[in-house]
């Protein structure tokens, strides 16, 4: 899909978020986020204390939640973030895993 062809472009990134990112309301607010700007994906905690995520949708709206991701909510302290880009996979909602 083009957008010459008058259809969106749909884009998926991938980032892992890092700090004091777990236990601050993080995957809650940014599945409150995600569903406000109707992209789909996922969230999680992982094993070692940071939050993974994948955000699919239009791009200016995947940028807006990747930024948002660097500041994270009010509680959060985000260290760094790493940030992948992905082939979209066309999920059906935004979920906390």
């Amino acid at each position: 899909m083009t957008a010459r062809d008058g259809e969106t472009k749909t884009v998926r990134r991938r980032v892992l978020i890092h700090g004091k990112v777990q236990a601050v309301g993080f995957r809650a607010s940014c599945l409150s986020r995600a569903v406000d700007a109707h992209l789909t994906g996922w969230v999680r905690n992982t094993e070692h204390g940071d939050v993974e995520a994948a955000f699919e949708g239009s791009p200016p709206a995947v940028e807006a939640l990747v930024a948002w991701c660097r500041r994270g909510p009010a509680w959060a302290r985000v260290d760094g973030i790493e940030i992948t880009e992905e082939d979209p996979r066309h999920d059906r909602a935004f979920t906390i895993r």
